[in-house]
């Protein structure tokens, strides 16, 4: 038999294996599923709008406030919550600590969808989306841009995590050649991939450098990108533990008995690990807010709004998580994980949507369609997370 029979042969086979684990499985008549169906369904029609009648017609954008909603959850803050990925990968490739790897692949996989789907809403959001090309090539916008370097930086995580994540795909394909190939080049995908991730997080925050007059003074700062770095480690590390709670109880049949053993000792150590970088952050903005002397700043509205944020949901979630750990307190971590996610979310919405153009007399706030396409796209994620799951070994590799 030639070559090409064989591979027309295994593309075949491949094909039909392929048709039947699409098939759905499980019940449909879920909760999750009544819920997401129609705001997808909905978002759907949404973005028909938008990409048939422009922005204007789905969005409350305008050129004084080009970028909203999108921009300010779906990138920004998303790519902070995909920060577990590089994280883990560090400790469990670089520094050997063994403790944690039966959760580097589901974490990989996490940090996998975050970006093409959160980094992918980027063509939402763009006026002319057939243009996405143009800061990846230097069109436009030059190769000093920090925007060409974040786009390069995204482009090439994206793939570094694809490699670390593909001896999934190649076990699940039962393509023994293609595992072994892919596995070998794991350890030089984490350490590419956890430099680019590095520069990518400060890069965001360094696109907001170049907007000191538009950002409230209480959160501009030259630091900006190294905020955002710190940030990242416990925005990942909080959205590792979130999303740990969801699948041991979504996910308990596919989880080994090992994950499930050594489960509370992992939260324990993510929870100090993330007390620290909270403790390392609230340090950095005490330090800034005293060297600013923006005591000044704390006797109105936006005063009172920043406290909120950083002693509300930086400063008590750090003691929680330290609390936590010392006591070895499991519910405490979930709900100190809890308040840092939504601390995270603030902080990047006030950088780029709250406290931005704070002092014009017309206001942007989202359009109730903005919101639904955001939905569809965090429902979106879970879909693809929730059949990848189900179908390959991302729970059942211990080893």
């Amino acid at each position: 038999m030639s070559n090409k029979a064989v591979l027309i042969g295994e593309f075949r086979k491949f094909f039909k294996f392929l048709i039947q684990e699409m098939k759905p499985r499980g019940k449909w008549l879920t909760p999750f599923n009544i819920i997401s169906i129609p705001i997808i369904l909905l978002g759907l029609v949404i973005l028909f709008f938008r990409f048939t009648k422009g922005l204007g017609s789905v969005t409350n954008l305008s050129q004084q406030f080009p970028w909203g909603f999108w921009i300010g959850f779906d990138v920004v803050t998303g790519v902070a919550f995909a920060g577990g990925a590089y994280i883990i990968t560090f400790v469990v490739y670089v520094m050997r600590v063994e403790k944690y790897h039966s959760i580097v692949r589901v974490t990989v996989l996490n940090g996998l969808l975050a970006y093409i789907f959160y980094a992918g809403a980027l063509v939402l959001d763009l006026g002319r989306p057939w243009h996405i090309i143009n800061p990846i090539i230097g069109n436009s916008f030059g190769y000093n841009s920090v925007l060409f370097l974040v786009s390069w930086h995204f482009l090439l995580y994206m793939i570094a995590e694809f490699v670390e994540f593909s001896p999934v795909i190649a076990e699940w394909a039962h393509w023994e050649k293609v595992r072994k190939f892919v596995s070998a080049l794991t350890l030089g995908a984490v350490i590419f991939g956890i430099t680019l991730s590095m520069l990518h997080q400060s890069g965001l925050g360094a696109l907001f450098l170049m907007a000191k007059p538009k950002i409230h003074p209480l959160w501009y700062s030259e630091f900006i990108p190294i905020l955002f770095f710190v940030s990242s480690i416990f925005a990942g590390l909080s959205m590792i533990i979130f999303e740990g709670i969801i699948s041991h109880k979504v996910f308990k049949d596919l989880i080994g008995e090992k994950s499930h053993y050594s489960y509370e000792e992992i939260i324990l150590g993510l929870g100090k690990g993330a007390a620290i970088a909270m403790f390392v952050y609230y340090f950095f903005k005490a330090l800034i807010f005293i060297h600013e002397k923006q005591w000044v700043l704390i006797n109105d509205f936006w005063g009172y709004w920043y406290l909120v944020e950083v002693i509300g949901f930086v400063l008590i979630p750090c003691f929680m998580f330290a609390y936590a750990v010392r006591n070895r307190s499991i519910g405490i971590i979930k709900i100190a994980s809890v308040l840092a996610l939504i601390g995270i979310i603030l902080n990047r919405l006030n950088i780029s949507v709250i406290a931005f153009n704070w002092d014009v007399a017309n206001k942007y706030y989202p359009s109730w369609q903005e919101i639904v396409v955001t939905l569809m796209v965090v429902f979106s994620e879970i879909w693809a997370f929730r059949w990848i799951a189900t179908r390959m070994p991302v729970f059942s590799k211990e080893n």
